[in-house]
């Protein structure tokens, strides 16, 4: 039977994976962000969201494997529907699509919102544990 606090703790861990795959993504964007005919992406992180909490498909984070001797991790989250290709605001002769104002932008907005869904999660589980011992 799940809880209020099921579902709480659920829809955050959820967030925080979604969250997190997309820092991923921006600091990809940025380590690119000199590559010849790079597209810089980015993830639709609400419909990501609805799409995990309505599907139930969002896993644990899984770990990237780049080479035939790293260890496989399992499912992870899959994003690649709710991954795309953000829109060119300024040209460049190279090709390249990552506008740096943008992806630091978009990088510490993500960092606030993975924070604040860390902190809830922190308080929510330290009234739980203050409940229990009876303080």
């Amino acid at each position: 039977m799940k809880t209020l606090l099921d579902n709480s703790l659920s829809f955050y861990q959820t967030a925080i994976n979604v969250q997190a795959q997309r820092q991923q993504l921006i600091a990809s964007n940025i380590a690119n962000a000199d590559t010849p005919n790079y597209k810089a992406r980015d993830i639709d992180f609400r419909a990501a969201l609805r799409g995990a909490l309505g599907q139930g498909r969002f896993g644990p984070l899984a770990l990237a494997t780049t080479a035939s001797g790293h260890v496989a991790s399992g499912q992870g989250a899959r994003l690649e529907g709710f991954t795309g290709y953000r829109r060119e605001l300024q040209s460049s002769v190279d090709g390249n699509t990552v506008n740096m104002d943008v992806e630091r932008a978009a990088f510490a907005e993500n960092s606030i919102h993975y924070e604040a869904s860390v902190t809830f999660i922190n308080s929510l589980l330290r009234g739980m544990q203050r409940a229990i011992s009876g303080q």
